[in-house]
């Protein structure tokens, strides 16, 4: 899974977080909802991964398992060298600093009775042994490198806009010098005209301070302007990971095919000649997955084999995983019968 040449941040091996369902008198656990089934990606380092999929997929459970907020219930994740996957969360604080979140929701993510300075100091209160003038020194690069006025420091978050919410969580994620970032879905909850303004910014940060991130998003289009690579998560598993050029250009899973069928086009004439794909039926339940393929029971091009067996997570082309019984070792072709 490696780029020849570079070098992973981020490995994640058969990553799986279940939460259990328990139900009865006796509050037995009678199932699990399998948010994240068996997770397989690397990260290099200084690129963006974008994971995207619809809504329910796993994708935000699967950045914060990542970074350890969840206790997982399987599999491996190393980062910057070290396993972290089954440390415990005290032997975890010291790993912290390097690893970071930008949440989804400015609003819900910033503590209401503090002060942007106090809300971007507060990691620097927690890992740090800054006096209370550099403290403040750092608190004030931050809110230039995120474009906010150093003037607005004693506000709260309530007097700002949503762009300047998010703007405050970015800067609050890197007053720690972080190597890693999970961006879930940072723009979703902004008006359009300030979602260009912050990816712009998470871009020229990137540039700045070397950053490597993990953006999560269902918007296909800012992520084919962001991400280096993209992968595809359809109900817990991940289904295509791609370059982005190659997963725009030629998607191979019919799944990928379906999301980016979806994507509006600008250009009229384009729109008229291009294929929907209208996929049937509704997204299984995560506590109740099909046998076989989780895609199964909505693929077009469904096969007597994907009923039963679950298919293997291969490199197809090079750089090009697939998830897909249409591309089960069967050479060429197979993978022209996939692109048909």
């Amino acid at each position: 899974m490696l780029d020849q040449g570079s070098t992973p941040l981020v490995q994640v091996r058969d990553l799986k977080m279940h939460f259990p369902i328990y139900s009865g008198l006796m509050r037995r656990q009678t199932g699990a909802v399998k948010a994240v089934d068996g997770v397989t990606f690397d990260i290099m380092q200084g690129e963006t991964l974008g994971l995207v999929g619809e809504s329910g997929c796993g994708k935000s459970t699967c950045g914060r398992a990542i970074l350890r907020l969840y206790d997982i219930t399987g599999g491996e994740v190393i980062i910057d060298g070290t396993a972290i996957g089954q440390m415990s969360q005290s032997d975890l604080r010291p790993r912290r600093p390097m690893m970071q979140m930008v949440f989804q929701d400015p609003q819900a993510s910033l503590n209401p009775r503090m002060t942007v300075e106090a809300i971007i100091r507060e990691p620097l209160d927690e890992h740090t042994k800054l006096t209370t003038a550099e403290k403040e020194a750092k608190v004030g690069e931050l809110m230039d490198a995120v474009g906010l006025n150093r003037r607005f420091a004693k506000r709260y978050p309530h007097a700002f806009s949503g762009g300047q919410r998010q703007r405050i969580g970015i800067a609050r994620a890197l007053a720690l010098n972080p190597k890693f970032i999970v961006c879930d879905e940072p723009i979703a909850a902004l008006d359009v005209s300030i979602q260009a303004q912050v990816v712009n910014l998470l871009e020229d940060l990137q540039e700045q301070f070397g950053l490597t991130y993990l953006f999560i998003s269902h918007d296909l289009s800012m992520v084919r302007h962001i991400a280096t690579r993209i992968a595809v998560m359809y109900l817990g598993k991940v289904v295509e990971l791609a370059p982005r050029a190659a997963l725009y250009d030629d998607p191979l899973h019919p799944y990928t095919k379906a999301l980016l069928s979806a994507v509006p086009e600008p250009d009229p004439s384009l729109a008229q000649t291009r294929d929907r794909i209208i996929l049937q039926g509704d997204v299984p339940s995560p506590a109740n997955p099909p046998q076989g393929c989780n895609f199964c029971t909505r693929c077009p091009a469904v096969m007597p084999v994907c009923r039963k067996v679950e298919p293997t997570f291969q490199e197809v082309q090079p750089g090009r995983f697939v998830a897909c019984h249409l591309y089960e070792s069967t050479g060429t072709a197979g993978q022209t019968a996939g692109r048909s």
